[in-house]
């Protein structure tokens, strides 16, 4: 199954970033790839959130249902697919304290499975994945950073 690990370095205090990415609800304000997210379920660390994300190179929606369960010592979350379309889905984010500011590394695991279409597909879906996780990192660490400076 592909894998896809991103990782970005951001100035901005772990405290920050950790709130940010914990606050999936508000994705959908400042990623331009998610289209909705809407709570479903919140019982302590553990989140049920619906997804719709966008797919602009082919106009499409994706959706899934997704169970985040977040660890604040660890500064970590694991998350999972519970249903959607996607064949797979899973992965870890994990935050850490680096020279002044925050390591932010994901780990996706993923399976999209097209039927009848072959190996070309698949290359170009993964090449959508990872400029979706990146594009994920990304959001986040611009938000946090203009949290800092404003």
């Amino acid at each position: 199954m592909p894998n896809v690990e991103t990782s970005v370095w951001i100035q901005a205090p772990l405290s920050v970033v950790y709130e940010i990415a914990k606050d999936n609800r508000s994705f959908p304000e400042f990623m331009n790839d998610v289209k909705s997210l809407d709570i479903v379920e919140s019982d302590g660390d553990r989140v049920v959130s619906d997804w719709v994300g966008l797919i602009p190179t082919f106009g499409l929606k994706v959706r899934w249902r997704q169970e985040d369960v977040w660890d604040d010592e660890a500064h970590t979350c694991t998350f999972r697919q519970v249903k959607g379309d996607y064949d797979k889905l899973e992965g870890t984010w994990t935050f850490a304290d680096e020279n002044g500011g925050t390591r932010f590394d994901s780990t996706l695991e993923y399976e999209y499975v097209v039927p009848g279409l072959g190996p070309l597909v698949k290359k170009v879906v993964h090449g959508i994945v990872v400029k979706n996780m990146d594009g994920v990192l990304g959001a986040i660490k611009a938000r946090a950073e203009s949290r800092v400076t404003a």
